[in-house]
């Protein structure tokens, strides 16, 4: 099944207790301005905000009145997470048996408020996975509809392949941007467009706000004119160079502000030269090209 994910993704993470901890109105509002800036699709994790994020969203989105086949919703699974909601884990792993994989599959449903997600990703690879186990739980999902489609995050190419012997892939969530673009040079983003594996990219606007090193420095140094040739935003001329990759990387943006949101909606349409799109890797790299 073909899914239409809007362009840049909303992640929810830093919605409830790991971040901003909005009120059920703060979070409609947050919705309906996602929405009015033609943002629809909304990124999740069973383990957010320490297992908590899922439902305070849901909670919202039922009192928000909006047309479920008018958003997607996405989730993942996997990771064991040891915080406050399940004290009796030794240790952080992870846990793909087909038993589990559908059982979190369903309390993300219920959580959510929702009939079905429209893309279900396994949180984080794991060394003791096994492809037959988890198109066991693909199937029985997708068979009682509550599934459409599958995906993974944070697989390297070899790991996508293991799973699709046995099961669909239908995207990878990487860790993709300016100061983090490994994806680019190690096949990764490659071997997704050769296997129509859509390509999705968390903390896309990578370090450059959050640090201050002398790679941060010479691409905001970079930065300054282009803004003014594209009449655009440092964070929005980020975005566009992710978004100008022949891999059709969908950015997974994690601001809660609604001016930021809006910021990010508009860079779909900067179309970056591509001497400016090598400019701003050679200021992230340090060096030209080979």
């Amino acid at each position: 099944m073909e899914i239409k994910y809007s362009r840049i993704i909303q992640g929810c993470m830093t919605w409830g207790k790991w971040g901003k901890q909005l009120s059920t109105n703060q979070m409609i509002d947050l919705m309906n301005h996602c929405l009015d800036q033609g943002i629809t699709t909304f990124d999740h994790a069973d383990i957010y905000g320490d297992y908590s994020t899922e439902e305070d969203f849901g909670y919202a989105f039922a009192k928000a009145n909006i047309a479920r086949e008018s958003i997607q919703l996405i989730s993942k699974c996997g990771i064991q997470y040891m915080g406050e909601a399940r004290p009796e884990l030794k240790v952080k792993h992870y846990q793909y048996d087909a038993d589990y994989i559908v059982w979190s599959a369903e309390r993300s449903l219920r959580l959510l408020q929702t009939e079905y997600l429209d893309l279900f990703l396994l949180h984080r690879p794991s060394p003791l996975m096994e492809a037959a186990e988890v198109a066991k739980a693909f199937e029985q999902l997708r068979l009682q509809g509550k599934v459409r489609t599958f995906g993974v995050s944070n697989f390297t190419s070899s790991q996508i392949d293991l799973i699709k012997s046995a099961a669909e892939v239908s995207a990878n969530q990487v860790e993709f941007s300016l100061t983090q673009h490994s994806a680019m040079h190690d096949g990764s983003l490659d071997h997704m467009k050769i296997n129509n594996v859509r390509a999705m990219s968390w903390s896309p606007l990578g370090s450059v706000f959050r640090e201050d090193t002398e790679q941060t420095q010479r691409i905001k140094k970079a930065l300054v004119p282009l803004c003014e040739k594209y009449n655009a935003t440092q964070d929005q001329l980020l975005l566009a160079w992710i978004l100008t990759h022949p891999s059709a990387v969908h950015p997974v943006i994690g601001t809660t502000s609604p001016a930021r949101i809006t910021n990010a909606a508009k860079a779909v349409a900067i179309e970056l030269d591509k001497e400016d799109w090598f400019l701003l890797l050679v200021a992230s790299q340090g060096h030209k090209v080979p």
